[in-house]
């Protein structure tokens, strides 16, 4: 349903859907079942927009926020093309424990995300790292190491470092600076669209 006005603002957020074989069509989809979809499946998954002449696969290419109230205030959908590959980012999640902490050790996460080619129908929500495989100073995890589900090809160089763990610094003792003097101071799956009104 088109709605129009304040109430349009609330509950509707415009969006804009392309692709190589898509012309550009400006669209409003529903806040309430995007923010859910958006949550559950996040940028890197493919989801399917109802509504339209045909249902459209697409990726959530971008989505911009409003940086005062953190709210979704427009989308970037990218309509695939049946049966071709497509080429994205993919977000790491990094699950487990390590124990380095307690020999000295931090963890450094490098990439929080690599670049994979495949079936839109193959691409995964996010790619796991265990940490829990860490265990002593300068043990790093590469590209080469990660698990990548089947159809799924890595186009981040495999030699990337993407956790390492590195010796926790020591603490410099704190100087004391002399008083200065006081100075006064002055007081952001299924989506419903609808073609957008021209």
């Amino acid at each position: 349903m088109i709605r129009t006005g304040a109430v349009d603002k609330l509950l509707m957020i415009p969006a804009v859907v392309y692709g190589p074989k898509q012309v550009n069509l400006s669209i409003t989809v529903e806040r309430k079942e995007f923010e859910k979809i958006f949550k559950e499946a996040g940028e890197s998954s493919v989801i399917t927009l109802k509504g339209l002449e045909k249902p459209l696969d697409v990726l959530i290419h971008d989505v911009a926020f409003n940086a005062v109230r953190s709210e979704v205030q427009h989308i970037d959908f990218y309509a695939l093309e049946v049966g071709k590959e497509l080429t994205t980012d993919v977000p790491l999640e990094f699950i487990g424990e390590s124990t380095v902490e307690k020999i000295g050790g931090m963890i450094n996460k490098i990439l929080h995300e690599v670049k994979v080619t495949c079936q839109p129908t193959d691409l995964p929500h996010n790619i796991e790292v265990d940490i829990s495989t860490l265990t002593e100073i300068d043990d790093k995890i590469l590209v080469s190491d990660l698990i990548i589900p089947k159809g799924v090809k890595i186009d981040t160089p495999v030699n990337e470092v993407v956790v390492i763990v590195a010796k926790e610094r020591e603490e410099e003792p704190e100087e004391v600076a002399p008083e200065a003097e006081s100075a006064e101071v002055a007081p952001e799956a299924e989506v419903s669209a609808e073609p957008e009104d021209k």
